[in-house]
Parts: C-alpha cells; structure tokens; sequence
C-alpha cells in the first residue's frame, strides 16, 4: 500500500516521501498515529502543493543537524562508573548516561535513543561512539569511562617531581 509520510519515519523516508509498506502497518500503525495518510490522487495533489514548504523545513532540519554535528564531532565526554580492580564496569554505561554526559558537558541535546547502536560499553577507558543525529548526518564521540588515564598520569609525574625537589632540599 503507497502512503505519503507526514513526519520521519526511520528506515522508510521523510516528511513527504510517498513510501510503499504494508497495508496492516498503514492501517494499525500509521494512521492512527499520524504519521502517514493514504496516497490517494486527492493527497498527492495536497502534497505537490506543499512540496515547497516541506523542502524548506528539510533545509533547516539538515542545517541544525550540521550545526550539532560539528559541536559534538570528534569531541570527548567523561562518564562516571563504578570500576572494578581489572577495569571491569559494574554494570555498563548505558546511551541515557552518554546523552546525559553530552548535554552536561558539551552543551548539546542528543536523542538517546539515537546514540551508540553498538554494543554496551562494559570496561573502563576511551570507547568511540557513533550518534545519529539526523538520516544520514552522524557524528563520533569519545567516551572516557572512569578517570581519564592521561590526567592521572600528570598528577602522579607532578607528585613525583614536587618529592624529588623536596628530597633534595633536604639533603642541602
């Protein structure tokens, strides 16, 4: 059956698309909630009119979705985790804790349900994920689980040479 979308459908298409799905997934699914109406000759026409519109709100939708991307691509988050004595997680860090780590610290709202469609992240360092942000528009984001390993190595360098530089003043 040939139905005209009226809002995203993922795996099918965009506002507008005319898609073909089954009859009892239009019927039961889609219509009822609003996401689709028939494509009988009277809607496309209704369609072929508000094409221009549509296209504009495409623009916009791809236009944000470029803007997010370049804020969060490429970018580091840190989660906070109970680690165990061999850098096992107890438990794992879940999408809602990296969309949560995201709005704190990089300041933009991801859909958790579109981040990461790997597997869930079950020991302690960096883990590169993938977010969907829009259609075909995704970004990578790094993902350090527990303490960052290069700070900690810093302060334990800086501890080192702070008693160092007391041991030889001492010995003067």
């Amino acid at each position: 059956m040939k139905v005209i979308l009226l809002g995203e459908l993922r795996g099918k298409g965009g506002e507008g698309d005319v898609v073909e799905v089954a009859q009892g997934f239009a019927e039961n699914y889609l219509f009822p909630n609003g996401i689709a109406q028939p494509a009988t000759p009277g809607n496309m026409k209704q369609l072929e009119e508000r094409r221009h519109s549509i296209a504009k709100r495409e623009e916009k939708r791809v236009a944000d979705a470029e803007a997010l991307k370049a804020q969060i691509d490429g970018k580091r988050v840190v989660v906070d985790a109970k680690i165990g004595e061999e850098g096992q997680l107890f438990g794992s860090v879940t999408t809602m804790m990296i969309a949560d780590a995201i709005e704190r610290q990089l300041g933009a709202e991801v859909d958790r349900k579109r981040v990461g469609k790997g597997q869930a992240i079950k020991t302690a360092g960096t883990h590169q994920v993938e977010v969907n942000i829009y259609r075909e528009i995704g970004a990578t984001v790094n993902v350090q689980v527990g303490k960052d390993v290069e700070s900690e190595t810093e302060e334990t360098e800086e501890t080192e040479e702070v008693a160092v530089a007391g041991e030889a003043e001492g010995e003067e």
